[in-house]
């Protein structure tokens, strides 16, 4: 019987670790994997899958700042929505094309 309960945790405590662990992000999601996201095509929910560190909000400041002042002439425009730094623009470099 104690053996059994002995087995019983460690089953429990084996799959419980998985329960807790971090779901990955987008970039670990997208290592390795070439994707491009047009900015000045794409709807808010493809923005904010296909780049790093752009959520439903952000998304959603793009579209509505391409709508207002039209197309984005580079990828560094994007500095121009409210929230988005140059940082964010260099870790999407390659996935944003025009």
């Amino acid at each position: 019987m104690k053996s059994l309960y002995t087995l019983l945790v460690s089953l429990m405590l084996a799959f419980s670790t998985s329960v807790w662990a971090d779901s990955p992000s987008k970039a670990e999601l997208y290592e390795g994997i070439e994707v491009t996201v047009n900015i000045n095509t794409a709807t808010a929910e493809e923005l904010s899958a296909l780049l790093v560190g752009i959520g439903g909000k952000k998304a959603q400041e793009i579209v509505q700042y391409r709508d207002q002042n039209g197309a984005f002439q580079k990828p560094d425009d994007l500095t121009n929505v409210k929230g988005i730094g140059a940082a964010t623009v260099e870790r999407n470099r390659k996935r944003i094309e025009l």
